[in-house]
């Protein structure tokens, strides 16, 4: 996967049971092409009372998805986009919104 998502960017998701959906990643799973974005395709788990978290039952967490099933929300024009990449004049390499051609990554 090339680096066209990244922590923290703003996500919406393109098919399957969360369609729809917006949220940050969380995670990234570069090897497996997958990543975990807040709020979606939660699951429960049955957690046992352990010392690092005190309170047992059945709690809600996010699993990973596919990076395929995610677009990018452009940040300028605030639509799910593909990027693109670019360089600056001083050489550094920059993803850009295809749709607004607008410098996404922060300088």
């Amino acid at each position: 996967m090339s680096v066209r998502l990244k922590k923290n960017d703003r996500v919406r998701v393109i098919s399957g049971k969360d369609k729809g959906k917006e949220g940050k990643i969380l995670r990234r799973i570069p090897d497996r092409d997958l990543v975990v974005v807040e709020g979606v395709n939660l699951v429960s788990r049955h957690m046992r009372p352990t010392q690092k978290n005190p309170q047992s039952g059945i709690h809600k967490q996010e699993a990973p998805i596919y990076a395929s099933k995610v677009m990018l929300v452009c940040p300028h024009c605030g639509a799910a986009v593909r990027v693109g990449s670019s360089f600056l004049e001083s050489g550094k390499k920059v993803r850009v919104c295809k749709k607004c051609s607008e410098i996404i990554d922060k300088a």
